[in-house]
């Protein structure tokens, strides 16, 4: 099976939930260090090449959905917030990463077991405030050795080839999108036939907006920008795909 790009693979790899975004966004900038980089007041990274007109800006968010650290109980588990929007199903028994002060810390998502439930909560959907992470902590102490309140969490999960030429990955939306405005900003630098100019754009979306609020939210980041056409992708489950084209005026081009 052919392996993913390298830099699309390296970005796949760096935790960035929302709020949290640095990291991925160093890497990102990191790459993009053939064109002139700049970084908005939200953190949004935009990397130009050329000054002339037309602009063309090409946008993908950086950031990844995950979860936050909001309590840690007497016996070492860390209950959590989402980051972003999650179907609670998917997150029970999954191993994952808190960022915790001194690096990475794993876990492993929990509930109460199945045996334990009465008949009537067994046949309930499991809700994201009866989950807890267990690090291997055997009280509060040694957890908060470990991790703290507010620390930011993702999935351990690295990025897998399938068969067809597909690739599954955690926070495959948006640094897809990322890595496709960043390679495409690079082959048109090195062809070196620009007209006009050429933007990538790393957005970083406000708070927990992420997934839910639509891709309106990314025009903040080229505000400063200007561009004549702004195009931005988003890539959600199984491939599915999301171009919108805006105008500098604001229009929106179907």
């Amino acid at each position: 099976m052919p392996e993913a790009p390298r830099i699309l693979d390296e970005l796949l790899r760096v935790a960035g939930p929302s709020g949290y975004e640095t990291p991925a966004a160093e890497r990102w900038r990191e790459e993009a260090s053939f064109a002139t980089v700049s970084t908005d007041g939200i953190g949004s990274s935009i990397a130009r090449v050329g000054e002339a007109s037309p602009l063309l800006a090409v946008i993908g968010h950086i950031d990844e959905i995950g979860l936050v650290v909001r309590h840690i109980d007497e016996k070492g588990f860390a209950w959590f917030a989402p980051i972003g929007g999650w179907d609670p199903q998917i997150l029970v028994g999954q191993r994952v990463e808190v960022q915790g002060k001194d690096g990475p810390v794993p876990g492993v998502v929990g509930r109460k077991p199945l045996h334990l439930l009465d008949a009537d909560a067994r046949k309930k959907v499991v809700e994201l405030k009866g989950m807890h992470i267990d690090v291997g902590a055997t009280d509060r102490d040694e957890a908060a050795a470990l991790i703290r309140v507010g620390d930011p969490v993702v999935i351990d999960s690295q990025p897998q080839a399938l068969a067809g030429e597909r690739l599954v990955s955690r926070s495959m939306d948006n640094r897809l999108g990322a890595y496709v405005a960043l390679e495409a900003l690079r082959r048109c630098h090195e062809r070196g036939s620009l007209s006009g100019s050429f933007a990538a754009i790393a957005a970083v979306l406000v708070g927990l907006l992420v997934a839910q609020v639509g891709m309106t939210m990314e025009l903040a980041a080229v505000a400063a920008v200007a561009a004549f056409v702004l195009t931005i992708l988003s890539f959600g489950a199984y491939g599915a795909r999301k171009a919108a084209f805006w105008t500098g005026s604001g229009e929106r081009l179907e």
